[in-house]
């Protein structure tokens, strides 16, 4: 099994940054790709951003040029660098990680950490 455990999030002002961590645990090995999901009261979870073992990263529309997304493959870990933040990026923010083995897929999630943008 694979335990994701993320830190990071809290209170911030609009044009605010936080970083988001996430560390993988367990059975941890050959997760691809890893990222961040967000989930706000009423809406559907959405991708954020995601990054593969090889670094290729994909940013939802809404957050290009404001956020980041790295990973440290030897800790197991992804980071989320959010900056200019605004109101609508209030969310719970769910770390995510895939991992494919023997023709099975298995997708593993985080308990979710609140990000609130507010004056």
């Amino acid at each position: 099994q694979v335990q994701l455990v993320e830190s990071g999030g809290g209170l911030v002002q609009p044009g605010g940054s936080l970083r988001l961590s996430c560390a993988a645990s367990g059975s941890s090995s050959s997760l691809d790709p890893m990222g961040w999901y967000r989930q706000a009261p009423g809406k559907q979870r959405d991708l954020v951003a995601d990054i593969t073992s090889g670094g290729r990263t994909n940013y939802a529309d809404s957050v290009k040029g404001r956020f980041s997304i790295s990973r440290d493959n030897i800790k197991n870990a992804v980071y989320l660098q959010m900056n200019s933040l605004k109101p609508d990026d209030t969310a719970v923010y769910y770390c995510y990680a895939k991992r494919i083995r023997f023709g099975i897929t298995a997708n593993y999630w985080g308990q979710g950490t609140q990000v609130t943008v507010s004056s």
